[in-house]
């Protein structure tokens, strides 16, 4: 009854609203502005508008109206509160009433306060800066019963768009000019038939400085490039010719070289005595005491004395020193030299000044599912820059979460937690052969890593993992870094087990094997292709491959040892495993970003073994999988752990995973954004396991396997932190659940899974 009386009062309280007039105050003649009904372009049959062009218009009479949905100028929520409470209810002068007045009310949007007549000459003004020079431009209102609101419809017709003709650029004659020109037949923008465009020419123009002050000419600007346009020799055709502006600094035309390099490294806190050394890449000048090795300085300078100044090896300098980590600030200034009057030299002075060596972090996720789990985790990492004096970063986390069920009544000792430390020391440098391809204008890392884990479920085990090894991380392109572990020794050790879990492994033989304690040797390679495409699109792909065993299994075949062979009397694994992921982003407007990830993976053990090791195999749900359901909680294929297990999630992993997930990201409020999400996903076993039945991978239930879940998200981003919070929604679980139909959750509340983490999910 006290539920029926609320919603009841929920109805009435949101029916009484709507009945108000959202037009009650507006003035007399004004008419509330409703949104953008559109920009339609009116284009002769056959012919096609540029999308650019297109996207420039709206963008230009893209207005949001009360109550916009997610920012935007057509889309409305439906209930317009601020409209409401502006309308319809007084302003008290003080109190509490007030301050409530004050955080409900909206000022209406008026037509009037969108200027249409002056966004039809923003318009005809983008048209013209696209060519269209005999487009023109209207706009209607576009009323409903009530016609005191509006909506605003644009109409242009463009035209016939003016194309490059004739292209006179400057004459070859001196170096200069001859850069000039090569950068202007690169375009594809400034050649005879391209569409005449205000916006491709500026770029040109900044390129041709770009270019030019890579090769010496330091003091040249983007405004020396003139055009000189003419469109009355040949109808809808532009005769262009490329000049260089009349008033440009002497210095611009002159090309020159680098002169002294002096580098000066201030300490954190001030003070010190300084201290000189000349290297190969200029004067080092130090304050004493710092730690500091001699040849890392110069191995981040790009520039050389007496070689031509570029522009280029400045950004490629001031990105090494700051890849260090070891500075809180870097300046790079260029002065003329005054004393050798008869040569052009730009003498450089970088400033350095130290960051505080130590460094203290944490992170913190909470998940939650509506059967009563919960799911904290915290990171406490501590890094120490600059260890050596050569750059080193020594990083030491400690790594905690822990889970427990609440309100069913259960001892606390169903509790499960996992505990590691780790730490990584880093090289600002490969420690590699030569031959290993590797881009110059970044930092190469060579990483040594030592850890381990202790895994505890109750009434089950509690394993142990130790772990080391040696890899490698350098950028081979400006798009592709690579990541190679040369190699990786892990070690796993159950250390206790219960009978009933005894019980299990007997009747389960393959994931008894997979519990075994054993010795992972590992190699693996990875490669990430991270790019940009444009503005509105961007695109990462990481791939990775790995392998353990073969190089200990071919020794020991080699020398005649056929039977199961053991490292330190104890089995290593042998297995292969590849792992694919791409992530698509596309720009919808403005802020407005769609993310899309695809991911699969595999892992097979032959060999030396016939299982993969539990800690190699692949899970699925969690704040960064499938969010409608918790880690571990689906899979493999339609198998679930029976029931009366308390924690037997530890056998739903698999050989073969894949994800999908589509994110739908927008702002807010300030660094408040939201999302809605789509997830789906599982895990397989690429063997069939009687004891985990449906578990193995098959095209025909491929897709009944996949779990889905929606959901929407916070996301609360401070400058290089984003705290995010998602409440997953399941659709469809991939084992029985005792309901039909696709969708078959229990009920809603019982689909209902909340995430809390740093960072996005992909």
């Amino acid at each position: 009854m006290r539920k029926t009386a609320i919603s009841l009062l929920l109805c009435l309280i949101i029916l009484s609203m709507a009945s108000c007039s959202t037009t009650k105050r507006i003035e007399q003649g004004e008419i509330l502005y409703t949104g953008l009904k559109g920009v339609k372009v009116e284009t002769p049959k056959g012919e096609k508008f540029p999308g650019e062009v297109s996207s420039a218009l709206t963008e230009a009479v893209s207005v949001k109206p009360n109550n916009s949905l997610f920012g935007s100028p057509s889309v409305r929520y439906p209930f317009p509160i601020g409209l409401w409470v502006y309308n319809n209810w007084p302003n008290p002068p003080k109190g509490f009433k007030h301050w409530i007045y004050q955080k409900l009310v909206r000022q209406p949007v008026l037509v009037s306060d969108v200027r249409p007549d002056l966004r039809v000459h923003m318009l005809d003004d983008l048209l013209d800066n696209n060519g269209y020079f005999s487009g023109t431009t209207t706009y209607d209102l576009v009323q409903g019963k009530n016609k005191r609101k509006a909506s605003i419809l644009y109409k242009v017709t463009p035209g016939q768009p003016y194309l490059l003709d004739s292209i006179q650029l400057l004459p070859d004659s001196t170096h200069l000019y001859h850069l000039i020109d090569s950068v202007a037949r690169r375009s594809k923008w400034f050649k005879p038939g391209s569409r005449y465009s205000t916006d491709s020419l500026s770029a040109l123009r900044v390129d041709i400085a770009n270019a030019v002050r890579n090769h010496g000419y330091y003091f040249f600007r983007p405004e020396y490039i003139q055009y000189l346009a003419d469109s009355t020799i040949t109808r809808h055709r532009i005769a262009m010719r490329l000049e260089v502006a009349d008033n440009l600094h002497p210095w611009a035309l002159d090309r020159f070289k680098t002169g002294e390099i002096t580098t000066y490294i201030y300490r954190n806190n001030g003070g010190g005595s300084p201290d000189t050394t000349e290297t190969r890449k200029g004067t080092v000048i130090r304050y004493l005491p710092s730690r500091l090795r001699d040849g890392l300085i110069p191995s981040c300078i790009a520039f050389r004395e007496g070689r031509t100044f570029s522009v280029r090896q400045m950004n490629i300098t001031q990105t090494r020193l700051s890849r260090l980590g070891i500075f809180n600030s870097i300046n790079i200034n260029v002065v003329p030299d005054t004393v050798n009057t008869d040569k052009r030299l730009l003498n450089v002075v970088i400033e350095c000044t130290y960051d505080k060596p130590l460094e203290a972090s944490i992170e913190a996720n909470v998940s939650s599912k509506s059967n009563s789990y919960l799911g904290p985790g915290v990171t406490f990492g501590i890094s120490n820059r600059n260890l050596f004096g050569g750059g080193e970063l020594l990083n030491v986390s400690l790594t905690g979460s822990y889970e427990w069920q609440t309100g069913s009544g259960r001892s606390s000792a169903f509790n499960s937690y996992e505990v590691g430390l780790n730490s990584t020391l880093a090289f600002p440098r490969l420690l590699a052969p030569r031959f290993i391809p590797r881009s110059r204008r970044e930092l190469n890392w060579t990483k040594l890593s030592l850890g381990v884990d202790v895994l505890n479920r109750p009434h089950y085990f509690r394993m142990a993992q130790f772990n080391t090894g040696i890899s490698y991380d350098w950028q081979s392109s400006r798009y592709i870094s690579n990541s190679f572990t040369l190699f990786k020794l892990t070690y796993t050790k159950l250390q206790n087990t219960t009978a009933e879990f005894d019980s299990i492994m007997q009747a389960n033989k393959a994931i008894a094997l997979s519990f075994q304690n054993q010795f992972i040797p590992q190699m693996s390679y990875g490669i990430t292709y991270d790019r940009a495409l444009d503005r509105n699109n961007t695109l990462n792909i990481q791939a990775q491959v790995s392998q353990a065993g073969n190089i200990f299994w071919a020794i020991y075949e080699a020398c005649g040892k056929k039977h199961e062979k053991k490292l330190f009397g104890t089995p290593f694994s042998q297995f292969v495993k590849g792992y694919l992921q791409v992530v698509y982003g596309c720009r919808i407007s403005g802020g407005i970003w769609l993310m899309n990830r695809v991911a699969t993976g595999a892992v097979y053990a032959y060999g030396n073994s016939s299982e993969v090791p539990y800690s190699e195999q692949f899970y699925a749900g969690g704040a960064n999988s499938v969010r409608a359901f918790t880690v571990r909680s689906i899979g493999p294929g339609s198998y679930r752990a029976p029931a009366d297990r308390i924690n037997g999630y530890f056998d739903q992993t698999g050989t073969f995973i894949f994800l999908a997930n589509s994110e739908l990201r927008f702002p807010i409020l300030g660094p408040l954004h939201g999302a809605l999400f789509l997830d789906a996903g599982n895990v397989w076993t690429l063997k069939n396991e009687p004891s985990r039945p449906g578990g193995q991978l098959k095209g025909s239930s491929f897709f009944k396997d996949l779990a889905l879940g929606t959901g929407v998200g916070l996301r609360f981003n401070i400058s290089m932190l984003v705290i995010r919070g998602d409440l997953g929604i399941g659709i469809h679980a991939p084992y029985d659940t005792g309901k039909h139909g696709y969708y078959n959750m229990k009920s809603f509340k019982n689909s209902l899974a909340f995430h809390l983490a740093i960072g996005y999910p992909f």
